[in-house]
């Protein structure tokens, strides 16, 4: 049957920056589809958080650490595997955005973004795989965005970050597809998120972002939901090194 191919049951999952917003609907979808989550935060993870993956029926296990940092990035993916005995989902979703005008934008914000955004994604996804490779399957998402195709707007380093993360995935894929591990990756159209906060809360960039969404509507983060369950399972599994972008049509405007 087509829909168990869409099942993840036995399946495990880490998440990174699932704590709220987007990764915490990716998580929760995981879980719905049956995987076991190691869920991640910077800091502590919201107890709603929690509660939210308990009624998904999830089994799981809360991650802290910063993913700036190589050895949480290690100790991540070895928690996950300690705890769950395998690792066979990881999505790379923790971000941050800096904005301010391309002239003034210190080099502290760009190796903060840079940092968090893509080193972590290489550094996870090379740990993660260690353990696919020696299995021979694994699934890997990464979240890009629609700046992984557009430059956007006072963002370098996050667009420069973006960029980079549709190019690591594509590289990974072309290595591992047939070693069992798929790679691929989600770019979010924009999303009522805390990133886009300061562009909802900005009455002229709101009605821009808007009037050109096809959809009509800012994305939310069960939105992704589904591609990400799509992405993470066997349904998927002659897709490698893809783009999937989910926003309510903006690229086709």
């Amino acid at each position: 049957m087509i829909l168990d191919k869409f099942s993840l049951k036995g399946k495990t999952a880490l998440v990174t920056g699932s704590s709220r917003g987007l990764g915490a609907a990716i998580a929760i979808a995981l879980a719905e589809a049956g995987a076991n989550i190691a869920i991640h935060g910077s800091k502590a993870i919201p107890e709603a958080t929690q509660q939210r993956l308990k009624a998904a029926g999830a089994n799981q296990l809360a991650l802290v650490g910063d993913v700036a940092d190589a050895d949480a990035c290690a100790r991540l993916v070895e928690e996950t595997v300690q705890r769950f005995g395998t690792i066979d989902i990881l999505v790379n979703n923790a971000g941050i955005i800096r904005r301010s005008d391309a002239i003034e934008h210190s080099e502290e914000d760009w190796n903060a973004v840079i940092g968090t955004d893509l080193t972590s994604v290489f550094r996870l996804t090379q740990h993660a795989g260690k353990h696919m490779l020696a299995q021979g399957s694994g699934k890997i998402v990464n979240i890009a965005s629609l700046l992984t195709f557009q430059g956007g707007i006072r963002v370098p380093s996050y667009a420069a970050a973006k960029g980079a993360v549709g190019q690591l995935t594509k590289a990974f894929a072309n290595e591992w597809a047939a070693k069992g591990i798929n790679v691929n990756g989600i770019a979010p159209g924009y999303m009522a998120t805390d990133n886009t906060e300061a562009l909802r809360t900005n009455p002229e960039r709101a009605s821009q972002i808007l009037e050109r969404i096809p959809a009509g509507r800012w994305g939310t983060p069960e939105d992704v939901a589904g591609a990400a369950v799509f992405l993470a399972s066997s349904a998927s599994d002659y897709v490698n090194g893809h783009l999937l972008v989910v926003d309510g049509g903006w690229m086709c405007r």
